[in-house]
């Protein structure tokens, strides 16, 4: 499903052709090396409504039990408004984001500032806070 989108460009607006962007790491292929890098993937994971990607990059202390994706919301863009640490030596980093979405009509601006955590080598989602 996903090699189809492999030169389209990639949902998270990076610029990149999906399959050099977010689709290596929701492939397994390789693993993102910033927090921005994983904010990116997880966004495009929501898009293509990708639950395994989601709950492998999520820390286990913070992660739900289940995780139901809703194959009615749009997501539109992301919009990435600043960093904060999260690159490659760092263990922790916030990323400020805003993704724009549709859903039964309606649009929506999801504003959060996200945390990660990089354990063993790999980033990984911790939890966010939801910004007006």
């Amino acid at each position: 499903m996903t090699e189809s989108r492999d030169h389209e460009n990639c949902m998270c607006l990076s610029g990149e052709p999906y399959g050099q962007c977010c689709g290596r790491f929701h492939r397994g292929a390789a693993e993102a090396a910033t927090a921005e890098q994983l904010m990116r993937s997880r966004y495009s994971a929501f898009v293509l409504l990708d639950g395994d990607y989601l709950r492998r990059t999520w820390h286990p202390r913070t992660a739900p039990a289940e995780l139901e994706l809703d194959p009615g919301m749009e997501w539109r863009r992301l919009d990435i408004l600043s960093t904060s640490r999260g690159g490659p030596l760092d263990t922790e980093g916030t990323v400020e984001f805003k993704a724009y979405y549709r859903h039964g009509g309606e649009r929506g601006v999801l504003h959060e500032t996200s945390r990660f955590i990089r354990e063993h080598r790999r980033w990984l989602y911790l939890d966010g806070k939801m910004l007006a």
